[in-house]
């Protein structure tokens, strides 16, 4: 890499960063009598090994892919170059609040729904490992971290790499490219929540398998359509302000 993208992957590297740092104070859903007789603090050390791994491939996938597919990331860029920010996020702040505003309702919605459906267990204890996820959690891993996961690494190299297959890496990737990015890495987002869903230890019948994909897969179109065409910044923002949205509505609902 050059000194440009060097400076580019330190920026999102270390903002990613925060958001697995957060993860330290959430309470793990490990039994009582697990089998690792290791202090709490050496499980919580481990566990944010694996997240810290996959942000630097995502993190170097992007700035190494994201610029031949005509992705972006402003102010990331803006900083790594040091010119003004105020010209890189302007045009990303209003479509990211209407994004993160509309995204909220959908999930607000999705959630309301889905309670008629859901077993009573999953449900109360789906309900108390949000309540053990601090605002900060929510804002700096689910709004900046899985950002960079998600869109920043996955939806970029999916771009790339459909580019490279059908097209030869000739000319500008076509939208169809992108739909078919967002829409595989949001399903992937989906799915890979479900592990978490098992490890409540409460009964994961068919209709947990399809909220918990959907109501993590929803907001990626979202995210993804933001990112493609306004930068990756407006699909943080977005996602952020969906975090908003839902702890506020938790506090009302009290």
């Amino acid at each position: 890499m050059n000194r440009m993208s060097v400076r580019l992957f330190t920026v999102l590297w270390l903002v990613g960063l925060m958001g697995i740092i957060s993860l330290w104070w959430m309470e793990l859903p490990i039994p009582p009598d697990h089998a690792l007789q290791v202090p709490l603090w050496a499980l919580k050390l481990l566990s944010l090994i694996q997240p810290t791994l996959l942000l630097t491939i995502a993190v170097w996938l992007g700035v190494a892919l994201a610029h031949r597919v005509g992705l972006s990331a402003p102010v990331a860029e803006a900083i790594a170059r040091g010119i003004s920010l105020k010209l890189a996020m302007q045009p990303q702040v209003v479509p990211g609040m209407v994004g993160g505003l509309v995204g909220g309702v959908l999930l607000l919605a999705i959630q309301l729904g889905a309670r008629f459906v859901l077993p009573p267990d999953f449900v109360a204890k789906a309900e108390a490992l949000a309540g053990n996820t601090s605002f900060a959690t929510r804002i700096l891993y689910g709004g900046v971290t899985e950002e960079l996961l998600l869109r920043w690494g996955v939806m970029t190299l999916l771009v790339w790499l459909g580019w490279r297959i059908f097209a030869k890496g000739h000319g500008k990737p076509t939208p169809s490219y992108f739909v078919a990015a967002i829409a595989l890495s949001s399903l992937l987002f989906g799915l890979g929540h479900l592990p978490l869903a098992f490890s409540l230890g409460t009964s994961v019948t068919a209709s947990v398998i399809v909220y918990v994909v959907i109501a993590n897969a929803v907001f990626g179109f979202i995210a993804g359509y933001l990112y493609w065409h306004k930068g990756l910044e407006s699909a943080m923002l977005a996602h952020m302000l969906v975090h908003v949205v839902l702890v506020t509505a938790g506090l009302f609902a009290r």
